[in-house]
């Protein structure tokens, strides 16, 4: 059993349970490359596809007592896709795909803040994110953007080009939202030598990208809307694109997605995920050369990840997010979850499942989770967790799974001492070593 074992079952995972330190430590690098060749398993449920739900909000919207149905609909809905997504990686063999899952879903965020895509967030990430994260980016980045949660929450669907046949009879304009949000945070990144005239002129490419009207055949799938779009020529990034109806968008996507700053920014995003806060440039730049050689393989992205030397040598001072402490909390003790236990957790710690607070995300660095309410949050749920237990496992076993020595004397001597078996198990899942990743 080795530190290497502990750093990957950790940073590519979220917690060890018992026997996994063993089995990694064996070769910790290819336990973690080995997934990457995996398929990711299905999420447990018998969970809804985002185009019915897209054509239920539209159908809410000329039938009041529809919308009243549907709000409860949403609402199950809702607690299943957490159960499932915390459920499946709790119990997931392939947790690194999982951590993936959620890395991509947070760098792509769709919120349920916007109460209109509250009942397909879940399905954005098992339909958009989920086939495509060990794809290319640029197959990753169009799924992403023509699917109906990203459609509906960052406004492209109010979004014609004002000399559109559309845009003319309504009098409607740009949406710009999409595009400004590809450019700052999915592509580029807000240094990434973009303007205001690029903003503008990715949005009118994408005019059209909508949604099916109930009148389709299919309702609620991506559609392009040529009445929409913007017609004439675009200048976007030094490069000219002639009039080309929905093709217009699949290129500009396919060249923002290889362009240099878009490799840098992910690289910078993986870097900080999986590495550290302020992770070495060098390791930066060696992803980023991966990123632009492979024109964006996220395959061997990640694989140039785990192999980069800082992931091993970095200590552990990454501070587990609320979602990820209790995914690692239901882990080891072996507890499968509820939606509803899953939910209540996750909006006690202020990290709600798919509610994140803006299009740029859940933060990614400890300073974000570790004020002196937070870590009062956190020690509180710890040991509430440990109290709704009907029979709680044995801390020590749990300790010398998931840390094998790597225990502060402090930590061990405190779970010893306990006056309880769930007051040393509230210790454990509170302490320095459990807290951070």
């Amino acid at each position: 059993m080795t530190a290497a074992a502990l750093i990957a079952s950790t940073r590519f995972g979220f917690a060890a349970r018992q026997g996994d330190l063993a089995a990694i430590g064996r070769d910790p690098r290819g336990w973690a490359l080995r997934q990457l060749d995996q398929n990711p398993p299905p999420f447990p449920g018998d969970l809804p596809a985002s185009a019915p739900m897209v054509a239920a909000v539209l159908e809410s919207r000329k039938d009041k007592e529809i919308k009243s149905e549907l709000k409860e609909r949403i609402r199950s809905t809702h607690l299943a896709e957490v159960e499932a997504r915390i459920a499946g990686a709790a119990e997931s063999e392939t947790p690194l795909l999982d951590r993936l899952q959620m890395f991509w879903a947070n760098h792509f965020t769709v919120s349920g803040l916007r109460p209109v895509v509250r009942g397909f967030a879940g399905a954005f990430e098992r339909e958009a994110i989920r086939p495509h994260m060990l794809g290319s980016f640029q197959e990753l980045l169009l799924a992403v953007a023509q699917h109906p949660a990203m459609l509906f929450y960052l406004d492209n669907i109010q979004s014609f080009g004002p000399q559109s046949q559309a845009g003319r009879r309504q009098n409607r304009g740009l949406n710009e939202n999409l595009g400004r949000e590809i450019l700052e945070l999915h592509t580029l990144g807000v240094d990434g030598g973009y303007s205001q005239s690029d903003v503008e002129a990715l949005a009118g490419i994408l005019t059209g990208w909508s949604i099916a009207p109930l009148r389709d055949p299919e309702p609620g799938r991506f559609l392009f809307a040529p009445r929409a779009h913007e017609p004439g020529v675009k200048f976007l990034l030094g490069r000219t694109y002639l009039e080309n109806g929905m093709l217009e968008g699949v290129q500009a996507l396919s060249d923002i997605a290889r362009h240099p700053s878009t490799a840098r920014h992910v690289a910078r995003k993986l870097a900080t995920h999986f590495i550290a806060d302020d992770p070495p440039q060098a390791s930066v730049e060696r992803i980023a050369k991966v990123f632009h050689d492979t024109q964006g393989d996220l395959k061997a992205v990640t694989a140039a990840v785990i192999r980069d030397e800082a992931v091993w040598r970095e200590p552990l001072t990454k501070v587990r997010t609320p979602t990820e402490l209790v995914i690692a909390a239901f882990r080891v003790t072996g507890v499968r979850p509820s939606g509803q236990a899953a939910d209540r957790s996750l909006r006690v710690l202020d990290q709600p499942c798919f509610l994140a607070p803006s299009p740029a995300g859940w933060p990614d660095r400890a300073s974000a989770w570790i004020s002196p309410e937070a870590v009062l949050r956190r020690a509180e749920w710890c040991q509430t967790f440990a109290n709704r237990l009907p029979n709680p496992p044995d801390p020590s076993e749990i300790a010398r799974a998931a840390f094998g020595e790597d225990v502060a004397v402090e930590t061990r001597q405190a779970v010893e001492r306990a006056s309880s078996r769930r007051m040393a198990l509230a210790l454990l899942l509170a302490s320095p070593e459990f807290q951070r990743r």
